[in-house]
């Protein structure tokens, strides 16, 4: 069974989606026999790659709006974040460009890596204000989760997978994704944003049924006595 989630690393609800849906397969029972594939969305490519203006200056100027207006806005998804274990820090964030962070993190799902990096590079933006869209952030993560930088340094020089990121964005707009995260879980069903959690435990219980996956054992009770390897629990 197959879970596909456009998303972009600027942003907050995708972060949040990405932890109620790893609950969400964590609780199924259905964890090992379901694969997440992260598809590439870019909310505004014409961010300046050298931005210094902070995201609540940003969002002041983008919904015209006072700075403390904005703040309150960014305070109300903090406590969202909250809620699955994700402690945001928009005091510190800076608007950024991620066109680069997605080819390379495209680059790394051919390296068994995409998912390392993309983690990070969501940690380093909404948790630790890191400017993502600069190379030499991007390139310390690369190394961080344990990929060549002088590779990745090569890819950011070009254009390379930058089709694989275009393909991704033609495909949510033919499916009419007009904002992310966008999760289709199992080409059945589509869900919108970072929904209440019951709403992903559900749907992905539905959508395992209908794939007739079986969950793995669920103990249940205390460990009691056992006999094991010639010896027993007297």
């Amino acid at each position: 069974m197959k879970v596909e989630v456009w998303s972009d690393y600027v942003c907050p609800f995708c972060y949040i989606g990405k932890r109620q849906l790893e609950k969400a397969i964590s609780e199924s029972g259905y964890e090992g026999q379901i694969e997440v594939e992260l598809k590439s969305f870019l909310l505004d490519p014409t961010t300046p790659v050298d931005s210094e203006q902070s995201v609540i200056a940003s969002l002041a100027k983008k919904y015209n709006m006072s700075e403390e207006q904005a703040k309150g806005m960014t305070n109300n998804v903090a406590e969202r974040a909250k809620e699955v274990g994700l402690n945001y820090n928009f005091d510190i964030m800076k608007e950024a460009n991620t066109s680069a962070a997605h080819r390379l993190a495209k680059w790394a799902e051919t390296k068994g890596k995409g998912a390392e990096l993309s983690e990070r590079l969501l940690q380093c933006y909404f948790l630790e204000g890191g400017a993502i869209g600069k190379k030499e952030v991007l390139l310390d993560l690369v190394k961080e989760v344990g990929l060549d930088a002088n590779e990745a340094q090569e890819i950011l020089a070009s254009d390379q997978y930058a089709k694989e990121v275009e393909e991704d964005i033609a495909q949510a707009q033919a499916l009419g994704v007009r904002g992310v995260p966008f999760f289709v879980i199992d080409q059945k069903y589509g869900i919108s944003g970072a929904q209440p959690q019951p709403l992903f435990n559900q749907t992905i219980e539905k959508a395992a049924k209908e794939a007739g996956l079986k969950p793995a054992l669920k103990m249940v009770g205390d460990e009691g006595s056992v006999c094991a390897d010639g010896q027993c629990d007297i």
